[in-house]
Protein backbone atom coordinates (compact mmCIF):
# COMPACT_ATOMS: atom_id res chain seq x y z
CA UNK A 1 0.00 0.00 0.00
CA UNK A 2 2.70 2.05 0.90
CA UNK A 3 4.36 1.38 -2.39
CA UNK A 4 1.65 2.42 -4.50
CA UNK A 5 1.06 5.89 -2.83
CA UNK A 6 4.88 6.48 -4.14
CA UNK A 7 4.35 5.38 -7.14
CA UNK A 8 1.24 7.43 -6.99
CA UNK A 9 2.74 10.52 -5.93
CA UNK A 10 5.72 10.23 -8.19
CA UNK A 11 3.31 9.69 -11.18
CA UNK A 12 1.53 13.10 -10.03
CA UNK A 13 4.48 15.39 -9.50
CA UNK A 14 5.90 13.61 -12.98
CA UNK A 15 2.41 14.53 -14.61
CA UNK A 16 2.92 18.03 -12.87
CA UNK A 17 6.37 18.63 -14.19
CA UNK A 18 5.86 17.65 -18.07
CA UNK A 19 2.37 19.95 -17.69
CA UNK A 20 4.19 22.49 -16.53
CA UNK A 21 6.94 22.43 -19.07
CA UNK A 22 4.41 21.75 -21.77
CA UNK A 23 2.44 25.07 -20.86
CA UNK A 24 5.63 27.41 -20.93
CA UNK A 25 7.15 25.81 -24.30
CA UNK A 26 3.42 26.86 -25.93
CA UNK A 27 3.20 29.84 -24.22
CA UNK A 28 3.61 32.80 -27.30
CA UNK A 29 6.80 34.98 -26.91
CA UNK A 30 8.52 31.90 -24.35
CA UNK A 31 11.08 31.26 -27.71
CA UNK A 32 14.53 32.55 -26.61
CA UNK A 33 14.60 36.37 -27.41
CA UNK A 34 17.81 36.36 -29.37
CA UNK A 35 17.11 33.24 -31.40
CA UNK A 36 14.04 34.26 -32.14
CA UNK A 37 15.58 38.15 -33.38
CA UNK A 38 17.78 36.40 -35.26
CA UNK A 39 15.41 34.20 -37.70
CA UNK A 40 13.31 37.32 -37.77
CA UNK A 41 15.89 39.41 -39.63
CA UNK A 42 16.91 36.61 -41.32
CA UNK A 43 13.71 36.05 -42.60
CA UNK A 44 13.13 39.62 -43.94
CA UNK A 45 16.66 39.75 -45.64
CA UNK A 46 15.79 36.55 -47.43
CA UNK A 47 12.58 36.03 -50.21
CA UNK A 48 12.04 32.50 -48.62
CA UNK A 49 11.25 33.63 -45.26
CA UNK A 50 7.84 34.90 -43.96
CA UNK A 51 8.15 36.58 -40.58
CA UNK A 52 5.22 38.27 -40.80
CA UNK A 53 2.67 35.72 -41.42
CA UNK A 54 3.91 34.13 -38.74
CA UNK A 55 2.23 37.24 -36.56
CA UNK A 56 -0.98 36.35 -38.19
CA UNK A 57 -0.76 33.29 -35.80
CA UNK A 58 -1.50 28.95 -36.09
CA UNK A 59 -3.49 29.61 -39.08
CA UNK A 60 -6.22 30.80 -37.17
CA UNK A 61 -8.78 33.37 -38.59
CA UNK A 62 -7.39 36.93 -38.54
CA UNK A 63 -8.90 39.13 -35.63
CA UNK A 64 -11.24 41.15 -37.85
CA UNK A 65 -12.92 38.33 -39.37
CA UNK A 66 -14.43 37.45 -36.51
CA UNK A 67 -15.19 40.30 -35.24
CA UNK A 68 -19.15 41.64 -35.83
CA UNK A 69 -18.61 43.78 -39.09
CA UNK A 70 -18.93 46.67 -37.18
CA UNK A 71 -16.60 46.15 -34.14
CA UNK A 72 -14.02 45.43 -37.00
CA UNK A 73 -14.55 47.99 -38.53
CA UNK A 74 -14.11 50.48 -35.12
CA UNK A 75 -10.86 48.61 -34.63
CA UNK A 76 -9.33 48.98 -37.77
CA UNK A 77 -10.54 52.71 -38.21
CA UNK A 78 -8.50 53.05 -34.37
CA UNK A 79 -5.55 51.74 -35.77
CA UNK A 80 -5.61 53.89 -38.99
CA UNK A 81 -5.97 57.17 -36.65
CA UNK A 82 -3.03 55.81 -34.33
CA UNK A 83 -0.92 55.58 -37.67
CA UNK A 84 -2.18 59.20 -38.88
CA UNK A 85 -1.08 60.58 -35.30
CA UNK A 86 2.29 59.07 -35.49
CA UNK A 87 2.68 60.19 -39.05
CA UNK A 88 1.44 63.57 -38.18
CA UNK A 89 4.18 64.05 -35.43
CA UNK A 90 6.66 63.39 -37.61
CA UNK A 91 5.60 65.32 -40.35
CA UNK A 92 5.56 68.37 -37.32
CA UNK A 93 9.03 67.94 -36.62
CA UNK A 94 10.55 67.90 -40.29
CA UNK A 95 8.32 71.23 -40.74
CA UNK A 96 10.28 72.70 -37.65
CA UNK A 97 13.64 73.65 -39.66
CA UNK A 98 17.11 73.28 -38.38
CA UNK A 99 19.46 75.34 -38.54
CA UNK A 100 23.23 74.05 -38.28
CA UNK A 101 26.48 75.91 -38.36
CA UNK A 102 29.46 74.39 -40.47
CA UNK A 103 33.16 75.77 -40.34
CA UNK A 104 31.11 79.40 -39.56
CA UNK A 105 29.18 79.54 -41.74
CA UNK A 106 25.30 79.08 -41.87
CA UNK A 107 24.72 75.29 -42.65
CA UNK A 108 22.19 75.48 -45.72
CA UNK A 109 18.87 73.57 -45.17
CA UNK A 110 18.55 69.61 -46.07
CA UNK A 111 19.38 69.57 -49.37
CA UNK A 112 17.77 66.43 -49.79
CA UNK A 113 14.76 65.31 -48.43
CA UNK A 114 16.14 62.27 -46.51
CA UNK A 115 13.22 60.45 -44.31
CA UNK A 116 10.78 62.58 -45.58
CA UNK A 117 9.36 65.70 -46.75
CA UNK A 118 5.41 64.94 -48.31
CA UNK A 119 4.49 69.00 -48.82
CA UNK A 120 1.01 68.91 -49.77
CA UNK A 121 0.35 65.98 -50.18
CA UNK A 122 0.27 63.80 -46.73
CA UNK A 123 -0.55 60.29 -48.07
CA UNK A 124 1.71 57.08 -47.70
CA UNK A 125 2.20 55.85 -50.72
CA UNK A 126 3.37 59.63 -51.74
CA UNK A 127 5.90 59.56 -48.60
CA UNK A 128 7.06 55.91 -49.93
CA UNK A 129 7.74 57.11 -53.81
CA UNK A 130 9.55 60.53 -51.80
CA UNK A 131 11.82 57.73 -50.04
CA UNK A 132 12.49 55.78 -52.67
CA UNK A 133 13.88 58.17 -54.38
CA UNK A 134 15.53 59.96 -51.84
CA UNK A 135 17.56 56.43 -52.10
CA UNK A 136 18.21 56.49 -55.38
CA UNK A 137 19.82 59.60 -54.98
CA UNK A 138 22.05 58.95 -52.27
CA UNK A 139 22.86 56.07 -54.14
CA UNK A 140 23.85 57.97 -57.11
CA UNK A 141 26.24 60.26 -55.12
CA UNK A 142 27.81 57.75 -53.49
CA UNK A 143 28.75 55.86 -56.59
CA UNK A 144 30.71 59.27 -57.64
CA UNK A 145 32.63 59.79 -54.58
CA UNK A 146 36.58 58.79 -54.54
CA UNK A 147 37.06 55.08 -54.64
CA UNK A 148 40.37 55.65 -52.88
CA UNK A 149 37.74 56.17 -49.49
CA UNK A 150 35.19 53.65 -48.42
CA UNK A 151 31.90 54.82 -47.51
CA UNK A 152 31.91 53.65 -44.26
CA UNK A 153 34.77 55.74 -43.06
CA UNK A 154 33.14 59.28 -44.83
CA UNK A 155 30.17 58.59 -42.85
CA UNK A 156 32.76 58.04 -39.90
CA UNK A 157 33.11 61.84 -40.12
CA UNK A 158 31.36 64.61 -38.17
CA UNK A 159 29.60 66.52 -40.66
CA UNK A 160 25.78 66.20 -41.11
CA UNK A 161 26.15 67.03 -44.92
CA UNK A 162 28.17 63.40 -46.01
CA UNK A 163 26.33 61.17 -48.17
CA UNK A 164 23.44 58.72 -46.49
CA UNK A 165 24.04 55.21 -46.15
CA UNK A 166 21.26 52.81 -48.24
CA UNK A 167 20.12 49.40 -48.73
CA UNK A 168 23.13 48.93 -51.21
CA UNK A 169 25.33 49.47 -48.47
CA UNK A 170 24.14 46.78 -46.52
CA UNK A 171 23.28 44.07 -48.78
CA UNK A 172 26.31 42.22 -47.97
CA UNK A 173 26.92 43.53 -44.53
CA UNK A 174 29.32 40.82 -42.93
CA UNK A 175 29.67 39.41 -39.00
CA UNK A 176 25.59 40.24 -37.84
CA UNK A 177 24.71 39.92 -34.28
CA UNK A 178 21.99 40.28 -32.78
CA UNK A 179 22.60 42.82 -29.37
CA UNK A 180 18.92 43.06 -27.87
CA UNK A 181 15.48 44.45 -28.38
CA UNK A 182 12.50 46.53 -26.47
CA UNK A 183 8.87 46.76 -27.20
CA UNK A 184 9.49 47.76 -30.57
CA UNK A 185 12.76 47.49 -32.17
CA UNK A 186 15.42 45.11 -32.80
CA UNK A 187 19.22 46.19 -33.07
CA UNK A 188 21.84 44.33 -34.66
CA UNK A 189 25.81 44.61 -34.69
CA UNK A 190 27.22 44.32 -38.74
CA UNK A 191 30.10 45.26 -40.36
CA UNK A 192 29.91 47.11 -43.67
CA UNK A 193 33.28 46.48 -45.88
CA UNK A 194 34.28 43.96 -43.15
CA UNK A 195 35.88 46.67 -41.08
CA UNK A 196 33.29 49.02 -39.78
CA UNK A 197 30.90 48.52 -37.48
CA UNK A 198 27.38 49.58 -37.39
CA UNK A 199 24.43 49.36 -35.55
CA UNK A 200 20.87 48.27 -37.71
CA UNK A 201 17.85 49.11 -36.05
CA UNK A 202 14.43 47.43 -37.32
CA UNK A 203 11.09 46.76 -36.00
CA UNK A 204 10.87 43.17 -34.18
CA UNK A 205 8.33 41.54 -35.51
CA UNK A 206 8.63 39.45 -32.26
CA UNK A 207 8.41 42.36 -30.12
CA UNK A 208 5.53 43.56 -27.77
CA UNK A 209 4.35 45.91 -30.03
CA UNK A 210 3.49 44.03 -32.87
CA UNK A 211 2.33 40.56 -31.27
CA UNK A 212 -0.08 42.88 -29.20
CA UNK A 213 -1.16 45.30 -32.23
CA UNK A 214 -1.55 41.62 -34.46
CA UNK A 215 -3.78 40.06 -31.75
CA UNK A 216 -6.06 43.17 -31.13
CA UNK A 217 -6.07 44.14 -34.84
CA UNK A 218 -5.34 40.92 -36.83
CA UNK A 219 -3.72 43.13 -39.48
CA UNK A 220 0.39 42.85 -39.88
CA UNK A 221 0.75 45.36 -42.29
CA UNK A 222 -1.04 48.01 -40.75
CA UNK A 223 0.70 47.33 -37.53
CA UNK A 224 4.01 47.16 -38.88
CA UNK A 225 3.23 50.65 -40.26
CA UNK A 226 2.42 51.87 -36.65
CA UNK A 227 5.37 50.03 -35.36
CA UNK A 228 7.65 51.48 -38.12
CA UNK A 229 6.88 55.17 -37.55
CA UNK A 230 8.67 55.15 -34.22
CA UNK A 231 12.14 54.14 -36.05
CA UNK A 232 11.01 57.02 -39.00
CA UNK A 233 10.47 59.07 -36.26
CA UNK A 234 13.88 58.23 -34.49
CA UNK A 235 15.61 59.09 -37.77
CA UNK A 236 13.95 62.33 -38.11
CA UNK A 237 15.13 63.51 -34.68
CA UNK A 238 19.02 61.90 -35.47
CA UNK A 239 18.91 63.96 -38.30
CA UNK A 240 17.20 66.96 -37.10
CA UNK A 241 18.85 67.31 -33.49
CA UNK A 242 22.75 67.11 -34.86
CA UNK A 243 25.19 67.15 -31.58
CA UNK A 244 28.01 65.18 -30.19
CA UNK A 245 25.89 63.76 -27.51
CA UNK A 246 23.18 62.21 -29.91
CA UNK A 247 23.90 58.78 -31.74
CA UNK A 248 24.68 59.73 -35.35
CA UNK A 249 22.24 58.77 -38.10
CA UNK A 250 24.47 57.47 -40.85
CA UNK A 251 21.35 56.37 -43.40
CA UNK A 252 18.39 54.29 -43.40
CA UNK A 253 16.68 51.75 -46.07
CA UNK A 254 13.39 50.89 -47.38
CA UNK A 255 12.91 47.10 -48.95
CA UNK A 256 10.24 44.73 -49.66
CA UNK A 257 9.78 42.22 -46.68
CA UNK A 258 7.48 39.31 -48.13
CA UNK A 259 4.05 40.56 -48.00
CA UNK A 260 4.50 44.07 -46.16
CA UNK A 261 6.27 46.47 -48.52
CA UNK A 262 8.68 48.95 -47.29
CA UNK A 263 9.92 47.46 -44.13
CA UNK A 264 12.88 50.30 -42.97
CA UNK A 265 16.10 50.16 -40.90
CA UNK A 266 18.34 52.50 -39.81
CA UNK A 267 22.04 52.41 -39.98
CA UNK A 268 23.31 54.21 -36.78
CA UNK A 269 26.51 54.68 -34.81
CA UNK A 270 27.54 51.93 -32.94
CA UNK A 271 27.73 52.06 -29.14
CA UNK A 272 28.61 49.70 -26.11
CA UNK A 273 25.44 49.52 -23.49
CA UNK A 274 25.13 51.76 -20.25
CA UNK A 275 26.51 49.33 -17.75
CA UNK A 276 24.95 51.09 -14.53
CA UNK A 277 27.09 48.36 -11.98
CA UNK A 278 30.31 48.39 -14.40
CA UNK A 279 30.56 52.15 -13.74
CA UNK A 280 30.41 52.43 -10.69
CA UNK A 281 33.75 49.97 -10.57
CA UNK A 282 35.07 52.68 -12.88
CA UNK A 283 37.60 55.74 -11.84
CA UNK A 284 35.83 58.75 -11.25
CA UNK A 285 37.17 61.10 -13.96
CA UNK A 286 35.30 58.67 -16.38
CA UNK A 287 32.13 58.76 -14.38
CA UNK A 288 31.97 62.75 -13.99
CA UNK A 289 32.93 62.47 -17.82
CA UNK A 290 29.59 60.60 -18.59
CA UNK A 291 27.88 63.43 -16.15
CA UNK A 292 29.35 66.33 -17.85
CA UNK A 293 28.49 64.52 -21.77
CA UNK A 294 24.47 64.21 -19.81
CA UNK A 295 24.82 67.60 -18.75
CA UNK A 296 25.85 69.20 -22.12
CA UNK A 297 23.26 66.59 -23.69
CA UNK A 298 20.02 68.60 -21.42
CA UNK A 299 21.45 71.53 -22.12
CA UNK A 300 21.37 71.66 -26.25
CA UNK A 301 17.87 69.73 -25.77
CA UNK A 302 16.58 72.30 -23.79
CA UNK A 303 17.40 75.07 -26.26
CA UNK A 304 17.40 73.10 -29.66
CA UNK A 305 16.10 73.83 -33.07
CA UNK A 306 12.64 72.15 -32.49
CA UNK A 307 12.29 73.90 -29.29
CA UNK A 308 12.37 72.06 -25.56
CA UNK A 309 12.68 68.74 -26.24
CA UNK A 310 11.92 65.99 -23.08
CA UNK A 311 13.06 62.39 -23.08
CA UNK A 312 9.70 61.04 -21.67
CA UNK A 313 11.61 57.01 -21.46
CA UNK A 314 14.67 58.63 -19.71
CA UNK A 315 17.06 55.32 -18.43
CA UNK A 316 20.23 54.07 -18.68
CA UNK A 317 19.52 52.15 -21.25
CA UNK A 318 18.73 54.99 -23.62
CA UNK A 319 22.05 55.50 -23.78
CA UNK A 320 25.27 54.55 -25.09
CA UNK A 321 29.26 54.65 -25.26
CA UNK A 322 30.80 55.77 -28.20
CA UNK A 323 34.67 55.46 -26.80
CA UNK A 324 33.76 57.01 -23.66
CA UNK A 325 31.34 59.76 -24.39
CA UNK A 326 27.65 59.08 -23.45
CA UNK A 327 25.41 58.95 -26.36
CA UNK A 328 21.58 59.03 -26.29
CA UNK A 329 20.53 56.34 -28.50
CA UNK A 330 16.32 55.98 -28.20
CA UNK A 331 14.47 58.99 -29.56
CA UNK A 332 11.48 57.28 -30.37
CA UNK A 333 9.67 58.46 -26.86
CA UNK A 334 11.00 61.69 -27.16
CA UNK A 335 8.75 64.89 -27.03
CA UNK A 336 8.68 69.10 -27.85
CA UNK A 337 5.07 69.28 -27.21
CA UNK A 338 4.71 71.70 -23.91
CA UNK A 339 2.32 70.57 -21.36
CA UNK A 340 -0.73 73.14 -21.01
CA UNK A 341 -2.21 74.59 -17.96
CA UNK A 342 -4.34 77.13 -16.61
CA UNK A 343 -3.40 79.36 -13.74
CA UNK A 344 -6.52 78.42 -11.58
CA UNK A 345 -5.42 74.64 -11.54
CA UNK A 346 -2.14 74.45 -9.77
CA UNK A 347 -2.51 70.77 -10.11
CA UNK A 348 -1.93 70.62 -14.33
CA UNK A 349 1.75 71.53 -13.93
CA UNK A 350 2.39 68.97 -11.49
CA UNK A 351 5.64 66.92 -12.19
CA UNK A 352 5.62 63.73 -10.52
CA UNK A 353 8.36 61.21 -10.08
CA UNK A 354 8.43 58.15 -7.48
CA UNK A 355 10.10 59.16 -4.65
CA UNK A 356 8.86 63.01 -4.52
CA UNK A 357 6.97 65.41 -7.09
CA UNK A 358 6.63 69.21 -8.05
CA UNK A 359 4.41 71.81 -8.82
CA UNK A 360 5.68 74.21 -11.74
CA UNK A 361 4.45 77.38 -12.32
CA UNK A 362 2.08 77.98 -14.87
CA UNK A 363 3.20 80.82 -17.78
CA UNK A 364 1.03 81.94 -20.70
CA UNK A 365 -0.94 78.81 -20.90
CA UNK A 366 2.02 76.15 -20.85
CA UNK A 367 4.13 74.72 -17.53
CA UNK A 368 7.01 76.92 -17.91
CA UNK A 369 10.67 74.45 -18.29
CA UNK A 370 8.04 71.37 -17.81
CA UNK A 371 10.66 69.53 -20.43
CA UNK A 372 14.11 70.85 -19.29
CA UNK A 373 13.22 70.21 -15.11
CA UNK A 374 11.68 66.55 -15.98
CA UNK A 375 15.18 65.84 -17.66
CA UNK A 376 16.93 67.44 -15.00
CA UNK A 377 15.64 65.28 -12.52
CA UNK A 378 16.08 62.58 -14.45
CA UNK A 379 19.26 63.15 -14.63
CA UNK A 380 20.01 63.34 -11.13
CA UNK A 381 18.23 60.19 -9.57
CA UNK A 382 19.32 57.87 -12.36
CA UNK A 383 23.37 59.43 -13.14
CA UNK A 384 24.68 62.12 -10.58
CA UNK A 385 23.23 60.19 -7.24
CA UNK A 386 25.54 57.03 -7.85
CA UNK A 387 28.34 58.17 -10.62
CA UNK A 388 29.68 62.24 -9.13
CA UNK A 389 30.42 61.72 -6.05
CA UNK A 390 31.73 58.60 -5.02
CA UNK A 391 35.32 58.56 -4.98
CA UNK A 392 36.21 61.80 -5.88
CA UNK A 393 38.96 64.11 -5.21
CA UNK A 394 38.52 65.16 -1.69
CA UNK A 395 38.54 69.10 -2.50
CA UNK A 396 36.06 68.77 -5.22
CA UNK A 397 33.40 66.98 -3.32
CA UNK A 398 31.34 69.50 -1.30
CA UNK A 399 30.95 71.31 -4.78
CA UNK A 400 30.19 67.57 -6.15
CA UNK A 401 27.68 67.92 -3.07
CA UNK A 402 26.08 71.05 -3.84
CA UNK A 403 25.49 69.92 -7.25
CA UNK A 404 23.69 66.92 -6.80
CA UNK A 405 21.75 68.24 -3.70
CA UNK A 406 20.78 70.73 -5.83
CA UNK A 407 19.25 69.03 -8.97
CA UNK A 408 17.73 66.96 -6.57
CA UNK A 409 15.42 69.63 -5.43
CA UNK A 410 15.20 71.38 -8.59
CA UNK A 411 16.85 74.74 -7.31
CA UNK A 412 19.24 75.08 -10.45
CA UNK A 413 18.32 74.98 -14.23
CA UNK A 414 20.22 72.43 -16.80
CA UNK A 415 21.98 75.97 -17.72
CA UNK A 416 23.25 76.45 -13.69
CA UNK A 417 23.92 72.53 -13.12
CA UNK A 418 26.20 72.40 -16.25
CA UNK A 419 27.78 75.82 -15.32
CA UNK A 420 28.41 74.22 -11.65
CA UNK A 421 30.00 70.88 -13.49
CA UNK A 422 32.24 72.90 -16.42
CA UNK A 423 33.53 74.73 -13.19
CA UNK A 424 34.14 71.31 -11.77
CA UNK A 425 35.86 70.00 -15.10
CA UNK A 426 38.54 73.38 -15.05
CA UNK A 427 39.32 72.81 -11.44
CA UNK A 428 40.47 68.93 -12.14
CA UNK A 429 41.80 69.83 -15.49
CA UNK A 430 44.20 72.40 -14.10
CA UNK A 431 45.02 70.81 -10.65
CA UNK A 432 43.12 73.07 -8.53
CA UNK A 433 42.20 70.81 -6.60
CA UNK A 434 45.59 70.04 -5.05
CA UNK A 435 46.43 73.28 -3.37
CA UNK A 436 44.57 72.32 -0.19
CA UNK A 437 45.62 68.79 -0.28
CA UNK A 438 49.22 68.60 -0.78
CA UNK A 439 51.66 68.25 1.69
CA UNK A 440 55.28 67.88 2.32
CA UNK A 441 56.40 64.62 1.90
CA UNK A 442 58.62 62.53 4.01
CA UNK A 443 60.64 60.02 1.57
CA UNK A 444 62.80 61.05 -1.10
CA UNK A 445 62.13 59.84 -4.38
CA UNK A 446 65.12 58.10 -7.09
CA UNK A 447 63.56 58.97 -10.82
CA UNK A 448 64.83 56.69 -13.51
CA UNK A 449 64.19 57.89 -17.24
CA UNK A 450 62.91 55.51 -19.67
CA UNK A 451 62.35 52.62 -17.90
CA UNK A 452 59.33 50.03 -16.13
CA UNK A 453 59.11 47.58 -13.69
CA UNK A 454 57.84 44.12 -14.92
CA UNK A 455 55.45 42.48 -12.15
CA UNK A 456 54.75 43.77 -8.88
CA UNK A 457 51.27 44.62 -9.22
CA UNK A 458 48.91 45.24 -6.32
CA UNK A 459 45.42 46.07 -7.10
CA UNK A 460 43.46 48.79 -5.74
CA UNK A 461 40.09 50.47 -6.46
CA UNK A 462 39.00 52.44 -8.47
CA UNK A 463 41.64 51.37 -11.06
CA UNK A 464 42.32 51.97 -15.13
CA UNK A 465 43.63 48.36 -14.88
CA UNK A 466 41.99 45.06 -14.03
CA UNK A 467 45.04 43.42 -12.62
CA UNK A 468 47.22 46.15 -11.38
CA UNK A 469 46.85 49.52 -9.26
CA UNK A 470 46.38 52.84 -12.31
CA UNK A 471 45.22 55.67 -11.98
CA UNK A 472 45.32 59.10 -13.38
CA UNK A 473 47.36 62.06 -11.75
CA UNK A 474 48.13 65.77 -12.17
CA UNK A 475 50.95 65.68 -11.71
CA UNK A 476 54.58 63.82 -10.40
CA UNK A 477 53.45 65.84 -6.81
CA UNK A 478 50.12 64.32 -7.09
CA UNK A 479 51.46 60.49 -7.47
CA UNK A 480 53.63 61.12 -4.90
CA UNK A 481 50.89 61.64 -2.25
CA UNK A 482 48.67 58.77 -4.00
CA UNK A 483 52.20 56.61 -3.22
CA UNK A 484 52.72 57.51 0.25
CA UNK A 485 48.44 57.03 0.68
CA UNK A 486 49.17 53.41 0.26
CA UNK A 487 50.93 50.99 2.08
CA UNK A 488 52.05 48.25 -0.53
CA UNK A 489 53.38 51.01 -3.21
CA UNK A 490 57.25 51.40 -3.20
CA UNK A 491 57.28 53.00 -6.26
CA UNK A 492 55.32 53.86 -9.64
CA UNK A 493 55.82 55.00 -13.36
CA UNK A 494 54.60 57.96 -14.81
CA UNK A 495 53.20 55.85 -18.54
CA UNK A 496 53.46 58.17 -21.95
CA UNK A 497 49.19 57.49 -21.97
CA UNK A 498 46.80 60.27 -20.60
CA UNK A 499 43.12 60.59 -20.27
CA UNK A 500 40.09 62.25 -21.95
CA UNK A 501 41.21 65.52 -19.45
CA UNK A 502 45.08 65.57 -19.76
CA UNK A 503 45.84 63.78 -16.78
CA UNK A 504 48.58 61.33 -17.11
CA UNK A 505 48.55 57.49 -16.63
CA UNK A 506 50.80 56.05 -13.02
CA UNK A 507 50.98 52.15 -12.44
CA UNK A 508 51.73 51.98 -8.72
CA UNK A 509 54.21 48.87 -7.84
CA UNK A 510 55.41 47.19 -4.85
CA UNK A 511 58.79 47.08 -5.56
CA UNK A 512 61.27 47.91 -8.22
CA UNK A 513 62.93 43.99 -8.46
CA UNK A 514 61.67 43.94 -11.94
CA UNK A 515 63.21 46.86 -13.63
CA UNK A 516 63.23 47.01 -17.80
CA UNK A 517 63.52 49.58 -20.14
CA UNK A 518 60.97 51.48 -21.29
CA UNK A 519 61.34 54.20 -23.73
CA UNK A 520 59.28 56.92 -22.92
CA UNK A 521 58.49 56.37 -19.32
CA UNK A 522 59.54 57.51 -16.14
CA UNK A 523 60.44 55.26 -12.79
CA UNK A 524 60.06 56.88 -9.27
CA UNK A 525 61.71 55.01 -6.59
CA UNK A 526 61.09 55.44 -3.18
CA UNK A 527 64.92 55.42 -1.05
CA UNK A 528 65.71 53.52 1.95
CA UNK A 529 62.65 50.69 0.51
CA UNK A 530 63.48 46.79 -0.14
CA UNK A 531 64.11 46.08 -3.82
CA UNK A 532 66.62 49.06 -4.51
Amino acid sequence: MKRRKMVVAAGFCFSFFVGTLMNLLFIPGFEHHGERAHRYYYEKQQPGGDASTRLQGDGSTPAESILEPTAAAGRLSDLQMQIRERLDEVLRYRRRRAHWVANGDAARPLERRRLMDLEQDNNWESYKEIEKSDNDENTVRRSQSSPGVSTATKMHRESPHDPMLGCSSIDNVTNVHYLGSGYTKAVYKAALNSSFSVALKSVDFGGHDMENCVKKYGSSKDCYKLASFKIVKEMTLMERLQHQNILKLYGYCYQDSNDIKDTVTAITELGSPLEMIQLLQTPWEERFRICLSLMRLLHYLSRSPLGSVTLLDFRPRQFVLVEGVLKVTDLDDASVEETPCSSTSPSDCLLEFPARNFTLPCHKGRCQEMNEKRNLYNAYRFFFTYLLPHSAPTALRPLLDKIVNSTGELIWGIEGTLVHLEKVLDMYKNGLYLKNGTQRHKTEYKRISDASIAGENYRCWPSYQHDGCMLSVFSVVEAIDVCESHAQCRAFIMTNQSTWTGHQLVLFKTGAAGMIEARGKLTYIRLGTSGT
